[in-house]
């Protein structure tokens, strides 16, 4: 398996330990002149949630893969977090502001995986 599907599914373990939700993987591979490989989406509840969210995805990637992302932006209020792993990106929302920006749909022609949500 090559690194960047190994580094996708470290960081949807990291959410999954925390109960995020929403999980969805945006596959831009074949999309000319995207910023990167890869947006992974996710949801938490609360501010707290997101940030424990962005706390184990960061734990996960660097205990199995010594992998840290060179930036996290949106800690400070904790509604919308952003982690750049060069090939992927990884969105943490709360609700509503994933509801307002939808990144979902920014590209008709991406891959949607859509992961189930864990009881």
């Amino acid at each position: 398996m090559n690194e960047t599907k190994k580094l996708v599914e470290l960081i949807i373990e990291g959410i999954q330990e925390k109960k995020g939700s929403g999980i969805v993987v945006v596959n831009l591979e074949n999309i000319d002149g995207a910023i990167c490989r890869y947006f992974i989406i996710c949801q938490g509840n609360s501010p707290q949630q997101v940030e424990a969210i962005t706390e184990s995805i960061g734990d996960v990637v660097r205990e199995k893969l010594a992998e840290k992302p060179s930036h996290v932006v949106g800690l400070e209020n904790a509604q919308w977090v952003a982690m750049d792993y060069s090939d992927i990106l990884v969105h943490i929302f709360l609700p509503e502001v994933r509801a307002y920006y939808n990144l979902e749909t920014l590209w008709e022609d991406a891959t949607l995986e859509h992961i189930p949500d864990l009881d």
